[in-house]
């Protein structure tokens, strides 16, 4: 392969800084409690309202959305709907016997408290509302705390709506590591999350991570800087490569934005196309800089070697910009989320196309998918032998297997089952006694 354009920075982010800040922010919040999460929004936010939003303060923003908005964000919200639903019915309930005798299942139980962080920042976040909490309602999540950082006096309308129409029974008018913290404890809520979901800039993703780390709760995953991977063949219209390209570098100055192509041609005429695009937007400073400093096109020599680079990168959202998407399908295997075809574009799912846009950033889709029903599920599994004589067989071989590995206290646990069970009969329980015995 041959990079055409290679990045300036390294797309790994070095968040050794921000982990110390947040670090020290919650430790304030754990020995300060209410009166340090005042104290950091007063200094961050300049904020001193009431955090939790009151149903009358809630009523006014809604009621200054205008209805065309409302509609549209009722039109996101169906088909995340939707496609959450189709997400919860793939996994069920089961009970069966095994083929020794043992009754065995799952039971699929919703988290008792989701926390959701919709971020704040340049952009309004109203779809990222929808995305996080819409889903945990689907998954039965009966109490859903969300938050958002204020602008000025208030959250953002929009976004008070979407947190409202998807269904948040807390909304707090909170942004950053406190509301993160506030969440996870349970701050002005009484209700500790099980999960906290949600994007957030580089200080919210430490603080999650932070507090997953210690047990405090779950997370959904670690979101970094947005990225996007464009595959494009010779039939690839240009434009539409350099576009799409430069939707997701309006994210974040530290955005990465790749193009893995066979054609030279497609190369450079999307190396020309991206600075007269970037000139062209409202804000041309920030995808500038992400395009110069994580931009990179790089050239291969067949579909096989596009495939492994991409792999490879494993990005967050990969556009298959390509005459047939179908071969893609079957053999791309790292990535968050897919989009095929020219028809598609990273902006429907980041939108309102149904699927979660809360994905795996940093090569991290190599281990896990995005933000979905499942994140707010936990798999339970329960076992019972139909009779005295399953339990018996069981015991034995467990018995057995236990010493295998050298676990005594295991297997006594199983040689009195078989020895109360079956009163007189002979057992060799040194059989396959581990050596260091």
């Amino acid at each position: 392969m041959e990079y055409i354009k290679k990045a300036e920075l390294s797309a790994e982010e070095n968040s050794s800084k921000a982990r110390k800040v947040v670090e020290g922010i919650l430790a304030d919040i754990r020995a300060n409690g209410e009166d340090a999460v005042r104290a950091i929004a007063k200094k961050f936010d300049n904020w001193d309202q009431d955090f939790i939003l009151s149903p009358e303060k809630k009523a006014r923003l809604i009621a200054s959305v205008p209805e065309n908005a409302k509609k549209d964000i009722q039109f996101a919200n169906e088909q995340i709907t939707a496609f959450a639903k189709a997400q919860r019915d793939s996994i069920q309930d089961f009970d069966i016997v095994t083929p020794a005798g043992v009754r065995a299942g799952q039971r699929v139980i919703p988290m008792d408290v989701a926390g959701c962080y919709i971020p704040g920042g340049r952009f309004a976040h109203t779809c990222s509302a929808l995305m996080s909490i819409a889903t945990a309602r689907v998954a039965g999540v009966p109490f859903i705390v969300a938050a958002t950082p204020p602008r000025g006096e208030a959250i953002d309308a929009s976004v008070c709506y979407a947190m409202d129409l998807a269904g948040a029974d807390i909304i707090l008018e909170m942004g950053g590591v406190q509301a993160i913290a506030c969440m996870a404890y349970g701050i002005f809520t009484d209700k500790p999350a099980n999960i906290i979901a949600g994007p957030g800039n580089a200080f919210v993703a430490e603080a999650k991570a932070i507090l997953a780390s210690e047990g405090v709760c779950g997370i959904d995953l670690f979101a970094g800087p947005s990225e996007i991977a464009v595959i494009a063949d010779n039939n690839a219209d240009p434009m539409t490569v350099a576009i799409d390209l430069l939707s997701q570098g309006e994210h974040g100055t530290n955005s990465p934005v790749w193009l893995f192509t066979e054609s030279r041609e497609l190369c450079d005429k999307v190396m020309e196309l991206m600075p007269k695009l970037i000139a062209d937007m409202p804000d041309p400073a920030t995808p500038a800089q992400s395009w110069k400093d994580y931009g990179e096109i790089i050239l291969c020599d067949s579909p096989e070697e596009v495939v492994a680079v991409s792999d490879q990168y494993a990005p967050e959202h990969l556009e298959v910009l390509v005459d047939n998407p179908e071969w893609w399908l079957e053999r791309l295997s790292s990535y968050g989320s897919l989009f095929m075809g020219e028809v598609s574009t990273v902006t429907h799912g980041d939108k309102c196309s149904g699927p979660n846009h809360v994905l795996p950033t940093k090569k991290a889709a190599h281990f896990s998918g995005g933000l979905n029903v499942h994140k707010y599920l936990k798999i339970l599994t329960y076992q019972e032998p139909v009779d005295n004589n399953v339990s018996s067989l069981i015991s034995e071989y467990s018995s057995r297997l236990s010493r295998i590995e050298g676990m005594e206290g295991h297997a006594r646990a199983c040689d009195w089952r078989l020895t109360k069970y079956n009163p007189g009969k002979k057992w060799d329980f040194k059989v396959y006694q581990h050596p260091k015995y």
